[in-house]
């Protein structure tokens, strides 16, 4: 067995066009401090779901995504940003949505997870919760961006919304191919053989009525369990919500019999592409071995392992 850590930031029509040499020592650099921060736990024998915290605590706290400080605005011009965490062991989980101000969404679901006595908790509510619970806020200002500012500004007066943003394309809107999925997640198998997984996402640009997407949904963008595998997910939210992803491939492994790989291939390469679903996933074995699978482009994503495998890739390959 293997002790792994793998991560993503996103998926979409990431290609080498759209990238400069700039942004891919900036991508590079992060993907990389995030799996240095989430594997240093586990070689020192820390668990998958401290791992996988400390990893997506580094990728929030990084402009470059949609989620924590890179998060994109909604209708109203704010940041309402889901995240869900669940452990593979006992299939504990802590899910929050559309919480406002909460620097680490991420941490606000372990903390659900660990002391609410609930597994999903939203809005107001989930803000009196992180109260409660001493986690750091943070203003506004912290999580204004001007690139995802200018985004929203050119379509705040229409009934489009965007999946993410992509510099040169301000018009880009939900059925628009030249998109992004700034997302991010990570799953681990520690050293005894439990599995974690974590994701978490400020959603869409100019999102309303409080939309939800998949990233905290249980079963739909995050699950882990023991006996089959961690996965999170990055996508068209909607469409993994509808195909229940997470879950999906789970349960191709436990009733099927299928392997990781040929699981995931089945569900993101078929099942979902076939009504129309964008995007991917990431994902590790109870014997910790990983796929990253996507039907896009690209897809911003890591892994480390204790068998000396280290990658940060972007593209298709």
């Amino acid at each position: 067995m293997a002790v792994t850590l793998a991560i993503h930031g996103g998926a979409g029509n990431i290609t080498p066009s759209m990238m400069n040499k700039e942004l891919e020592e900036r991508y590079t650099a992060s993907l990389q401090g995030a799996l240095n921060t989430g594997y240093d736990i586990l070689r020192n024998g820390g668990s998958s779901v401290d791992a996988v915290i400390a990893a997506i605590m580094v990728l929030e706290d990084d402009p470059l995504y949609n989620a924590g400080r890179g998060s994109v605005f909604t209708k109203k011009g704010l940041h309402e940003m889901d995240a869900a965490i669940m452990d593979g062991r006992d299939l504990s989980a802590g899910a929050v949505a559309g919480v406002r101000n909460i620097k680490n969404p991420i941490k606000l679901a372990q903390g659900v997870m660990l002391y609410s006595g609930h597994v999903f908790l939203s809005g107001k509510g989930a803000g009196e919760f992180a109260l409660n619970q001493g986690l750091e806020f943070a203003p506004d200002e912290y999580f204004f961006n001007k690139e995802r500012y200018d985004q929203w500004i050119a379509i705040r007066d229409s009934d489009f919304y965007q999946l993410d943003h992509k510099d040169d394309n301000l018009k880009g809107v939900a059925h628009n191919p030249d998109h992004k999925f700034g997302t991010v997640g990570a799953v681990a198998c520690d050293e005894h053989g439990n599995l974690a997984a974590g994701t978490s996402t400020g959603g869409m640009t100019n999102k309303r009525f409080g939309r939800i997407g998949d990233s905290p949904v249980v079963g739909s963008g995050t699950y882990a369990n023991n006996e089959t595998c961690a996965i999170s997910c990055t996508g068209h939210g909607e469409y993994f919500l509808r195909a229940v992803v997470a879950y999906d491939v789970s349960c191709l492994m436990e009733y099927k019999g299928m392997s990781l790989h040929e699981a995931c291939e089945e569900v993101v390469k078929n099942k979902l592409k076939r009504f129309g679903g964008e995007g991917g996933l990431i994902a590790v074995d109870k014997h910790g071995k990983h796929e990253f699978c996507f039907n896009s482009a690209g897809m911003y994503r890591g892994v480390k392992s204790s068998e000396g495998l280290e990658k940060v890739a972007f593209y298709g390959e």
